[in-house]
């Protein structure tokens, strides 16, 4: 047995069942092994941020993670955009990043690079394994790290793979909990007992079945109201789970919002700022005379602190637990003109019951949030750290993680160009996705900052920044081009017929809705 065959051996035996991988010669040892390797599924991606944004939205739907095998620094750093929207989604997923022989490294070949350094931006632990002899313990740490809902990454070199490593035992580990800080709690507790206006700002696993469950019998017993951050990795929506607020975008709103509250309680989730600095705006959207309580620190488990919340309030005084008074079922099909409304209300009418809208449409579905609400169980996922071109990438993810679940990837067309290659992987796979690509012909979102800006009579310079339709993308032909099925619409008659036939038929789809410019 290698160091390669042990790393694997280990990584299936620690809980690893998928491999995201872009490899190449420093990983050869690694590709070799998965050949032989029961219990482990690979899956190709052409770059990789494919690879990164699928282990990233395979980990938020499953909450334990998927292994993406990268090659040397580069390899890393074209992954990194959707590393980083991982750590802010809080997901677990590990990296296993392959090295220069550690004798060639002071050569200083030409694909040389700091990768631990680089891996640092990212992951919320990291590794450079320094013997072969240490390989299976290392990927048992850095799968135990990354269950506790986070990026980790190893580093392994090229010589330590191919070393002999027969006899050395097979290491398990498990992921370890910091313990709940009861004192914290207990004031959070007082706070939201006080009998101002309170809220608790849930993040990562409080937005789960089980938190959100916990959440509702905290608000029936305090009144508080139940927020998310603005862009939530994944959430649970529907059925009996309560309706969560998710904290608005832009900055103004947002500070109305916060405003309200005499004390703020964190469960979970990143303190709330406003996505960029704006003159004269505050960047911490909590006012700072507000009680601002986290109930949960680093590497303890946010669910255990909401139990011991929901232990420390008491039982419910107001309301039942049991969710939200929002009525179930569908609303009427939307006609006219494809609109931000109109394409979120079909997609809101429409979405399968335990299905999985993963939500890059930034600009167009903005409505779509609060029009979704009441409608069946289902998972939702956003682009939580802003750096786009995760939509196709995390719906390749979460495909693979929940095949039984159809996924619906609204998807901005600038952002979709980033990553294009994950149509591939989906065609390849056959996943069932159904891609809602938006064309409005330009970036959208930097528009309406610009108009934000007071920019609003732009020359040709900035707009050739702006726009994107010179010349314009056939997103048909393209994706027929990457081997999946595709039609343009431009209604939203006709949005819902080609909905309804791409959700019936096995595999991906992608629809070419062409937005109407406001």
């Amino acid at each position: 047995m290698n160091g390669a065959e042990l790393v694997l051996k280990t990584a299936v035996l620690n809980g690893i069942d998928i491999c995201f991988a872009n490899a190449g010669t420093t990983e050869i040892p690694l590709v070799a092994a998965l050949d032989g390797q029961a219990g482990i599924k690979t899956v190709l991606g052409l770059f990789e941020g494919v690879c990164t944004g699928a282990a990233d939205g395979f980990g938020r739907v499953l909450d334990r993670p998927a292994m993406a095998l990268l090659h040397l620094g580069p390899g890393f750093a074209n992954g990194i955009a959707c590393l980083h929207n991982a750590r802010r989604a809080k997901a677990p997923v590990v990296n296993v990043i392959g090295e220069h022989a550690s004798w060639h490294r002071d050569a200083d070949p030409p694909l040389c690079m700091d990768i631990a350094a680089m891996v640092g931006a990212v992951s919320g632990w990291k590794r450079t394994c320094r013997s072969a002899r240490g390989l299976s313990r290392d990927m048992a740490a850095v799968i135990a790290a990354s269950s506790r809902g986070q990026v980790a990454s190893l580093i392994i070199p090229n010589d330590h793979q191919w070393a002999e490593c027969g006899g050395i035992p097979i290491v398990t580990a498990s992921p370890s909990f910091e313990p709940v800080d009861h004192e914290v709690v207990d004031r959070a507790a007082k706070a939201l007992k006080t009998g101002g206006r309170t809220a608790v700002v849930l993040g990562g696993r409080a937005l789960r079945h089980e938190g959100l469950m916990t959440a509702a019998r905290i608000r029936a017993a305090t009144g508080c109201d139940l927020l998310a951050n603005s862009f939530p990795g994944y959430m649970d929506r529907g059925g009996s789970l309560p309706v969560v607020t998710r904290i608005p975008y832009f900055p103004e709103p947002a500070l109305e919002l916060m405003t309200r509250y005499d004390a703020v309680v964190l469960a979970g989730a990143w303190e709330p700022v406003t996505f960029f600095g704006y003159e004269g705006v505050p960047s911490h959207v909590i006012p700072g005379g507000t009680m601002k309580i986290a109930i949960d620190g680093p590497g303890q488990d946010v669910n255990e602190a909401l139990e011991a919340l929901a232990g420390s309030v008491g039982r419910a005084k107001r309301m039942t637990a049991k969710g939200d008074s929002v009525a179930p079922g569908r609303s009427s099909l939307p006609a006219g003109p494809l609109t931000p409304e109109t394409v979120s209300a079909v997609v809101a009418a429409l979405q399968p019951e335990d299905g999985i809208v993963v939500d890059e449409g930034l600009t167009t579905t903005f409505p779509y949030y609060p029009l979704s609400h009441g409608r069946g169980p289902h998972g939702f996922m956003t682009i939580a750290g802003g750096a786009i071109g995760y939509g196709m990438p995390c719906s390749v993810g979460a495909a693979l993680a929940a095949p039984a679940r159809p996924v619906i990837n609204i998807q901005a067309d600038g952002s979709a160009m980033y990553t294009v290659q994950a149509l591939w992987t989906m065609a390849r796979e056959g996943l069932n996705v159904t891609t809602l690509l938006c064309n409005n012909g330009g970036y959208r979102i930097i528009a309406m900052e610009l108009e934000r800006a007071g920019l609003t009579d732009l020359g040709e310079a900035a707009r050739a920044l702006v726009d994107i339709d010179d010349p314009p993308i056939d997103w048909v032909h393209l994706s027929r081009g990457l081997g999946v099925s595709a039609t343009r619409v431009d209604d939203a008659r006709a949005l819902a017929r080609e909905m309804k036939r791409a959700m019936k038929e096995p595999g991906p789809h992608l629809i070419e809705m062409m937005i109407k410019s406001g």
